[in-house]
């Protein structure tokens, strides 16, 4: 069975930076195209970055530029590195697959940027 388990997020103060990862395990991520979402206190949850089977990336615009996805397909994971984070970042990070079987999330992991 497909499942998702995200890692490193925690507390950071203003403009550092922290490296989620997403390990799969129960199937191959190379072949699909893997998302980080977030959702903040009171907030829908939002894309915020997406990397595709052959590494093509997209990023929200409040993100461009401080966020940066990359995969290891020899791990089975995916990492978002931030950088230059800010308050606005706070909120549960989640990464995301969609597989033939269904959409799958992970449990979610806590970024809190604050002094």
């Amino acid at each position: 069975q497909a499942h998702l388990v995200e890692s490193g997020g925690g507390l950071v103060q203003p403009g550092g930076s922290l490296r989620l990862s997403c390990a799969a395990s129960g199937f191959s991520l190379d072949y699909f195209t893997v998302g980080w979402f977030r959702q903040a206190p009171g907030k829908e949850r939002e894309g915020v970055s997406s990397v595709s089977s052959d590494s093509n990336t997209y990023y929200a615009d409040s993100v461009k530029g401080r966020f940066t996805i990359s995969r290891d397909n020899a791990k089975n994971t995916v990492y978002l590195q931030m950088n230059n984070l800010l308050p606005e970042d706070t909120a549960v990070y989640y990464c995301n697959v969609k597989l033939r079987s269904g959409i799958y999330w992970g449990q979610g992991t806590q970024v809190t940027v604050s002094s």
